[in-house]
């Protein structure tokens, strides 16, 4: 059986990617510093969108 590969991140994960606590990612989305998508009441975050943003090849959030 293949395994499925998760696209998306949740601010925990992103926290923990980028090395800053949750309450900064929640801080950067509420001042649109980084990209991110909401679903209801969900923060997610594309994972290849994130590791370019990190590299410095998307400059808009």
């Amino acid at each position: 059986m293949s395994q499925i590969t998760k696209i998306t991140l949740d601010v925990k994960e992103v926290a923990q990617l980028i090395g800053v606590s949750p309450n900064s990612i929640y801080t950067m989305v509420a001042q649109k510093q980084i990209p991110h998508v909401r679903v209801r009441s969900r923060v997610l975050f594309h994972r290849d969108v994130i590791e370019s943003w990190v590299r410095g090849e998307q400059q808009k959030a």
